[in-house]
């Protein structure tokens, strides 16, 4: 981590931790692509849908990827206002109206809900999702899958969910959206700005597609 962040020209935020059981070398995770997957093992941190932006080994770093933020000489802006009034709930069976209710009568601002699959819920509550999008609460849809992208327009549950006002976060991590909705609702109050904001990639939270090889990468062979 050290010679990353000395020798480097990466200019965001990103995990560099042990690449494998051997020790003998770290990759360099992109922060809002990165997951602990392991309780226990020290090279437990992967990224999700993609491979590691690079590799350090022997105080040598190599990158796999080009497309990262890189330095500059130019001012740097920083946006820091985060609204806290933000909750991550997943879906499971059985689940209430009274677990998104209580959300509402709280007065939140947004949910990140962490769907099945595609990014359903059970319709048991959609009474609660209804009336928290109508009274001006912005509830974010993905996966609790981790890998792949939410499809909401496959099944109708999703159609539904959609037709509700959820908006589809496509292959966010649970995590990732919570702290990208949080600072959203920190920037703006106005609604389309809102769903732009969440929509747009602003750090390498998005992809374009799932790289076949990121679901089993083998790093010696990057």
């Amino acid at each position: 981590a050290v010679t990353v962040a000395a020798k480097s020209d990466l200019a965001e935020v990103v995990v560099c931790m042990l690449g494998s059981s051997s020790h003998k070398y770290g990759l360099i995770h992109r922060g809002t692509l990165v997951r602990k997957m392991h309780t226990s093992y020290r090279h437990t941190f992967r990224t999700i849908g993609n491979i590691p932006l690079g590799k350090v080994e022997n105080g040598k770093i190599t990158m796999f990827q080009t497309d990262y933020h890189k330095r500059k000489k130019s001012e740097t802006r920083t946006l820091l206002k985060f609204e806290e009034k933000i909750g991550l709930v997943y879906s499971y069976p059985g689940m209430t109206n009274d677990i998104i209710n209580f959300y509402i009568d709280k007065e939140y601002r947004g949910i990140v809900l962490a769907g099945t699959g595609l990014g359903h819920t059970s319709t048991y509550i959609f009474d609660s999702i209804k009336r928290a999008i109508e009274e001006g609460i912005i509830i974010l849809m993905v996966t609790q899958c981790l890998n792949g992208f939410v499809g909401m327009d496959v099944y109708s549950t999703g159609r539904n969910l959609t037709q509700l006002g959820v908006i589809p976060g496509k292959n966010l991590l649970p995590e990732v959206a919570y702290v990208k909705l949080g600072w959203v609702l920190g920037q703006t109050q106005n609604p389309d700005e809102i769903k732009s904001l969440l929509l747009k990639n602003i750090a390498g939270e998005f992809l374009e597609r799932e790289i076949p090889i990121s679901f089993n990468y083998n790093t010696d062979e990057l």
